[in-house]
């Protein structure tokens, strides 16, 4: 399929993706070096994407009005949900890891650029932001150059200026942990308890399609290389990517907020 909104030199875009007319995907000057968007997508109205070397992992979504830009790569990974109206700036690099929610209105920067050094401004760096897997800025968070480990969480309205901590919640101006008043945003779950969990979101969503679906906590090599089963494995929360209509609805019941598998 040919994408007129897309100025690039090398372009992958996955199956059933959607990108908006009004949005513009290009480089920084000129054609961008590769654009590779993955399967299920979704890049909503007025999205501008002006980035040399920008890649979107399967199931994520950006929302209207985001605008990502920067000279250095933008990697971010599967079942992203970027919301409407956010900055994701990749002057110093930007990685953002799987599963992760950047919610509304939020700005994410790489770089600090402006005053002026000949009249002796102190402020002048670019610096790789790196977001791990499962990271939530909640929505109106503004976030410096750092690195948030997986699981970090950052409330509403913050800014967040030094690096956040494993599974650990911040909030404020600037941004603290909170996590010794209201605990961690994930808890440990038993692999049993997930089996059990995962079934019954099976059982909700379809009776008729599941029979190519199947939970498991572990799978052999030799399993996936013989069925076209899609297994979902709850121990290392990935799945065997098939394509069918059956794996690709159910994937969408259980985004955003029931559970993420990433492919095997």
């Amino acid at each position: 399929m040919h994408y007129k909104n897309i100025n690039a030199q090398h372009i992958i875009i996955g199956n059933n993706t959607i990108i908006e007319p009004s949005a513009k995907i290009t480089g920084i000057n000129g054609k961008a070096k590769q654009i590779i968007i993955g399967d299920n997508c979704y890049i909503g109205e007025n999205v501008q994407i002006i980035c040399d070397d920008f890649s979107l992992g399967d199931y994520s979504k950006i929302q209207h009005h985001t605008n990502v830009h920067g000279y250095l790569p933008c990697h971010i990974g599967h079942n992203a949900w970027i919301g409407q109206y956010s900055i994701i700036d990749s002057i110093g690099g930007t990685t953002i890891g799987n599963n992760c929610g950047i919610g509304a209105h939020s700005q994410i920067w790489s770089h600090v650029k402006f005053g002026d050094t000949l009249e002796g401004c102190r402020f002048l760096s670019e610096k790789e932001m790196s977001i791990g897997n499962d990271v939530w800025f909640v929505g109106h968070c503004i976030v410096s150059p750092i690195i948030a480990k997986d699981k970090s969480m950052a409330l509403a309205g913050s800014v967040v200026t030094k690096n956040m901590n494993y599974n650990e919640i911040y909030a404020g101006s600037p941004a603290k942990s909170i996590s010794e008043k209201v605990g961690f945003q994930f808890l440990d779950v038993a692999i049993p308890d997930k089996l059990i969990k995962m079934e019954n979101y099976l059982n909700q969503w379809n009776s008729v399609e599941k029979s190519n679906l199947k939970i498991v906590d572990h799978i052999s090599q030799e399993e996936i290389e013989n069925t076209d089963v899609t297994f979902f494995n709850v121990t290392n929360r990935t799945y065997t990517k098939r394509g069918t209509q059956a794996e690709v609805s159910f994937m969408k019941f259980l985004l955003p907020d029931k559970a993420k598998f990433t492919p095997h």
